[in-house]
């Protein structure tokens, strides 16, 4: 494993530990060259209760490119609703690792537009 990779799960698995004792559900977001994921876990850490990904066709049919800003809001959007339609309206953002910039930004954004409070 690189420097860089090893770095942000360092930093990932300190802000887990921390989340772990707030006893919320977990937003979560994987972010890769080509896509963006994030799912909803329950606060147990056992159970996706949401979940949305640049993979999927309903998400990526309408965008130019899926490792975009666009593509990241899109992301948000679609995994807050369907978290919202299970009665999660409160989650804490597992950014990770990643820095909060950018695609990481943009997904948070979108989600709390959609009515997820984090």
């Amino acid at each position: 494993m690189d420097k860089k990779k090893a770095a942000r799960l360092r930093r990932a698995k300190k802000a887990r530990a921390h989340i772990r004792r707030l006893g919320r559900p977990r937003l979560t977001i994987f972010r890769s060259g080509k896509h963006i994921y994030a799912q909803v876990i329950s606060a147990e850490g056992g159970n996706v209760i949401a979940a949305a990904s640049t993979l999927q066709k309903d998400v990526s049919a309408k965008l130019k490119g899926t490792s975009n800003k666009e593509a990241a809001a899109a992301v948000g959007t679609a995994v807050a609703k369907k978290a919202v339609d299970a009665g999660v309206k409160e989650v804490a953002f597992d950014r990770s690792g990643y820095r909060y910039h950018g695609r990481v930004k943009e997904l948070a954004d979108a989600a709390r537009k959609v009515g997820l409070d984090f």
